[in-house]
C-alpha cells in the first residue's frame, strides 16, 4: 500500500492511494486539471483510478470530482446525506457511477479494506477513512472540530496518519478574519488546533515506527514550521519525542508529498 497527499489546504484538497491491484483518490478539491498535474507529479494517471472517495460537501473537497467523473467514467463514493448536498455542486454525474458508501461501513477491493467513521465538521454528513491492508494501516482524518475518543478507536495504531492541523490558536485570535469565522474554527464544528492535535496524536499512535503528516494546514493562521515545532513540542509534553519513532511531515497546499509505502 503506497500513497501521497496530492495537495491539502484550504485552497483544495486531494489524496492517492493504491495497491498493487486498486488506485483511489480521497477527495478532489481543486480543478480537474490541477489534479492531473499532480498525479502526472508522481507518475500516476486519472486514467488508472478506481474510484474516488468522498469526506464532505465543501468545495475544498469536491471542486474537481464531476468533471473528472464525466471526463475518465470514475466511480465516485460517498454517503447519501454527503450526495445530497453535492447535488447542484459538481454537475450531473451519471447513475452507474455513483456510489454510496455509509457511514461507520467497511468496503473491500481486493486485499484492501476502507472503513469510514464519523467526524464532527459543519458539513452534511462528513466522514474520513481508515485504509487497511495486511497488518498495514493508513489513517486519515482533518476537518474536525475535536477528536472523539470513538474517532480516536478508528484511527489507533495507524502506522501513517494524515492528521489536521489546521492552525495556530494565538495567530487565528489575532488574525484578519471576522469574529464569525474565527469563532466557527474553534468550535466543535470547525478545526483541530496544533496543540489539540499533538494531544489527540499522542493517545492513538503505537510503539512503533509510526509517520504523521500535518494536514490542511491554514494559509492565514498557520505555518509549516509552526505546526511542526508545536506538535513536536506538545507531543514531547505528552511523553513522545518526535524522531524517535514518531516522524513528522509537512504536506502542502499546491505540490503533492512523495509516493510512500505505509
Amino acid at each position: 500500500m503506497r500513497f501521497s497527499i496530492l495537495a491539502s489546504g484550504s485552497t483544495g484538497n486531494s489524496l492517492y492511494i493504491e495497491t498493487d491491484e486498486h488506485a483511489f483518490l480521497v477527495d478532489a478539491g481543486m480543478s480537474g486539471k490541477k489534479i492531473e498535474g499532480l498525479l502526472g507529479s508522481i507518475n500516476r494517471s486519472m486514467k488508472h483510478i478506481d474510484g474516488i472517495f468522498v469526506t464532505h460537501e465543501h468545495s475544498d473537497h469536491i471542486k474537481g470530482i464531476g468533471v473528472l467523473a464525466r471526463k475518465y467514467k470514475t466511480p465516485i463514493y460517498a454517503n447519501a446525506k454527503t450526495w445530497q448536498a453535492m447535488d447542484g455542486l459538481v454537475g450531473e454525474i451519471p447513475v452507474d457511477q455513483r456510489f454510496h458508501f455509509d457511514m461507520e461501513t467497511v468496503k473491500t477491493f481486493g486485499s484492501l479494506d476502507i472503513q469510514s467513521f464519523a467526524v464532527s465538521h459543519d458539513a452534511a454528513d462528513p466522514m474520513f477513512y481508515t485504509f487497511n491492508e495486511g497488518d498495514r494501516k493508513l489513517a486519515i482524518i482533518t476537518d474536525t472540530g475535536y477528536v472523539s475518543d470513538r474517532m480516536k478507536g478508528h484511527i489507533q495504531g495507524a502506522d501513517s496518519f494524515v492528521f489536521e492541523s489546521n492552525h495556530d490558536v494565538s495567530m487565528l485570535q489575532m488574525g484578519r478574519y471576522p469574529w464569525s469565522i474565527k469563532r466557527r474554527i474553534l468550535s466543535d464544528v470547525g478545526h483541530v488546533s496544533n496543540e489539540d492535535a499533538a494531544v489527540a496524536m499522542s493517545e492513538v499512535v503505537a510503539q512503533k515506527e509510526s509517520h504523521i503528516y500535518l494536514a490542511h494546514l491554514s494559509l492565514d493562521n498557520n505555518m509549516k514550521d509552526l505546526a511542526r515545532m508545536s506538535v513536536a513540542q506538545t507531543l514531547e509534553d505528552c511523553g513522545i519525542r518526535a524522531g524517535e519513532f514518531v516522524h513528522l511531515h509537512d504536506t502542502d497546499a499546491s505540490e503533492s508529498t512523495e509516493l510512500v509505502l505505509v
